[in-house]
């Protein structure tokens, strides 16, 4: 009797076990696509490129909107390849119909967005190129395949010495914002 007992008691355990594991995958789903469902979209012609993450979006109505780059962070214009990044910035978009995705306005009021351009994400590819670190400071605010693809796509621009990893010590945007030596 007790053997029953003992089996119904670990069968019901294992129910609640596998109803909890359930729970936390859903939970952890919806946190993955939190993110994308909540973003807001803008679509217009770029008519501004101000440095390597950041540009002057026009929508339809004429309204310009400063977009800064989310999840990455190129070097300031003065900066060791600073001149570099916003001219790699320019070739892949000025003049061009870009999708902006976004969902928050940085301190300075600037849309935060991911940027697309037939189905291309530039922030990627600016870090690609070696033009641009990923931004770990704020990596939170991207989804876990966004923060994957950036940090790999880091890794592969250091490891083959592209863009600014040429450099023998390049020095990451907001330390030489802060005056700082590598």
């Amino acid at each position: 009797m007790n053997e029953i007992i003992n089996k119904r008691l670990a069968l019901k355990h294992h129910r609640r076990s596998c109803a909890f594991i359930w729970q936390v995958l859903l939970i952890a789903l919806w946190l993955t696509f939190a993110n994308i469902a909540h973003a807001d979209v803008l679509i217009g012609k770029v008519i501004g490129v101000s440095d390597g993450d950041t540009i002057t979006v026009l929508d339809s109505n004429k309204q310009s909107h400063t977009v800064r780059l989310v999840g990455i962070d190129a070097p300031e214009k003065s900066q060791a390849f600073g001149q570099a990044a916003k001219k790699s910035l320019s070739d892949l978009v000025f003049g061009k119909q870009v999708e902006v995705l976004w969902e928050k306005r940085d301190r300075y009021q600037r849309m935060l967005g991911k940027v697309m351009l037939h189905g291309q994400d530039i922030c990627l590819e600016q870090i690609k190129r070696g033009m641009a670190w990923h931004y770990k400071q704020y990596q939170r605010d991207q989804s876990p395949q966004d923060r994957a693809d950036y940090a790999s796509a880091e890794q592969s621009a250091r490891q083959d010495k592209t863009g600014l990893w040429a450099d023998a010590a390049p020095m990451e945007p907001a330390e030489f914002r802060r005056g700082r030596s590598p």
